[in-house]
């Protein structure tokens, strides 16, 4: 809290940390302006990020009140120790400000928001790279002196705002600074556009802005739903109870694959998911799987619906128009009734137009190299659709409306023979050693995407896969296999999977 009784003779300093589209400059700009609205003298500067997402823009600004006439001089970049409010607008810049030292514990307060935006490092590797939220946590309760956090991300999402304003009224309810909620909000009011919302969102900061302990906030899987009684409709409740059937430890996953499958194809699809779990979940029972909570059956109903829905692009072009996107998409970007105007790149190769062709047709055009590379050479360009458009929307409606032959093509053809083979060999290892099979259906987890990402992925997976005989006599060879997935799931080229296979054929 800002004493008033202490002389000032040095600069308030406050450091902001954001990343594009958070409001970063505006909140610095408010700070500076409710400043000078009560006499103070104040700079503000910045410096920006790398890009996008993978550094965040760094505003500071230094106030003091005027003393004999005098302008002070003030600095232009934060000097570690010497920061008096640090904000955050997103939990892991909070802790790159402790890493930086702008947090001290005799000085600084540490305004936060709890919420994640996840950095391209976190993004970028093809399993879980995901920070941890509790080393924040851990670090902010000793660094800070005094931590505001809470998920302002969400108060801004609640107001109709941008994350700016509930910062900025969490920094008028700390105290940090020695002027009044009324001259915060009339910094605010002489703003145009969206004056109503910032102040909506200013106030939930400001209200907040009392609680002075650092909750919780590990990023929790959520907790599975309950199966619903029903699913509203006769023919869909049918489908349910066939899932309430099956063991409880599978049921949800199945409850959501039977969703997707439909979502992907069509009813007789989600039957045919059904069939195959059920299938699987007889074997599980003959083979004591009530002795280990059936997990084979539920890694099953999770891998089986990922296996049947997979990325093509049929697909893609079906999620790229649907009007929920659209939506979603318009309220993120605030537009109210303004025009959306969306830009897609794509960039298709010639196998993946080949994909498309009904199976016969297609092995006969895959089995030529010159017609393989006469498509690829037509093909194979970047380029930028505006969905928009008339045209641009009927190239992707044209390519979603192949869904019902895509039983017909190709790339399903490829997909159901790859996954066959795939249940044939977890199902020859369920007698022999359960564990292990359960591992063999959770590999499936190294597929995914279309292109190169599903090319590496199949390679991976056949990696992975080809240490099962190796594994089959031992009983924590399960275990192992689970190795070989978080190895191969560590790097795009797979050179950790490389290391540990040759530990596995070394047993």
């Amino acid at each position: 809290m800002f004493d008033a009784s202490s002389p000032c003779d040095k600069p308030l300093s406050l450091a902001i940390l954001a990343m594009g589209g958070q409001g970063g400059g505006v909140l610095a700009d408010w700070i500076v302006a409710v400043a000078e609205a009560n006499g103070w003298y104040a700079q503000s500067t910045s410096v920006p990020g790398v890009a996008q997402r993978t550094g965040a823009t760094l505003y500071y600004i230094e106030m003091l009140p005027p003393k004999d006439g005098h302008a002070p001089v003030l600095a232009l970049m934060p000097t570690p120790g010497d920061v008096d409010v640090v904000i955050a607008a997103e939990l892991m810049e909070a802790g790159r400000s402790i890493l930086r030292g702008l947090v001290t514990p005799d000085r600084t307060t540490l305004i936060t928001s709890t919420h994640r935006a996840y950095a391209v490092a976190e993004k970028e590797k093809p399993g879980e790279s995901i920070a941890d939220p509790q080393a924040v946590n851990a670090a902010a309760g000793i660094a800070a002196r005094r931590v505001i956090a809470f998920d302002k991300d969400e108060a801004a999402r609640l107001s109709g705002t941008v994350i700016s304003a509930p910062l900025f009224g969490a920094l008028a309810g700390s105290g940090a600074l020695p002027f009044s909620r009324e001259s915060f909000e009339a910094v605010i009011g002489q703003g145009g556009r969206g004056v109503a919302a910032s102040l909506k969102g200013f106030a939930a900061g400001f209200e907040r802005a009392t609680e002075n302990a650092l909750p919780e906030t590990r990023i929790a899987r959520p907790k599975p739903a309950d199966i619903p009684a029903s699913l509203g409709a006769p023919d869909l409740d049918q489908r349910l109870a066939r899932v309430k059937a099956l063991p409880e430890s599978a049921q949800v996953a199945a409850l959501a694959g039977l969703k997707r499958c439909i979502d992907y194809q069509d009813l007789a699809y989600g039957d045919e998911y059904l069939s195959r779990i059920e299938a699987l979940n007889a074997l599980d029972r003959r083979h004591g799987g009530a002795s280990h909570g059936f997990a084979f059956t539920a890694a099953a109903a999770k891998h089986v619906a990922n296996a049947m829905a997979y990325d093509d692009v049929i697909g893609v072009a079906d999620l790229k128009i649907r009007s929920a996107r659209f939506a979603r998409i318009a309220g993120e970007m605030k537009a109210g009734d303004d025009p959306l105007q969306l830009t897609e790149f794509v960039h298709p190769r010639g196998e993946e137009v080949v994909s498309l062709l009904p199976a016969a047709w297609g092995r006969k055009v895959s089995a030529s190299p010159a017609w393989s590379a006469r498509i690829d050479r037509w093909v194979n360009r970047d380029r930028r659709i505006q969905t928009a458009t008339v045209r641009g929307f009927l190239q992707f409606y044209m390519a979603a409306g192949l869904r019902r032959f895509r039983r017909k093509l190709l790339r399903h053809e490829n997909e159901m023979r790859h996954m066959a083979a795939w249940l044939a060999l977890a199902t020859r290892t369920l007698p022999i050693n359960y564990d292990l099979a359960r591992a063999v259906i959770a590999t499936r987890r190294l597929i995914k995407g279309y292109s190169d990402t599903h090319a590496r992925g199949l390679s991976k997976f056949d990696r992975v896969l080809s240490a099962v005989p190796l594994l089959e006599a031992r009983p924590d060879g399960g275990a192992w296999l689970d190795r070989l997935i978080s190895a191969a799931l560590k790097d795009e080229n797979g050179e950790a999977l490389d290391g540990a296979l040759k530990t596995v054929r070394e047993l």
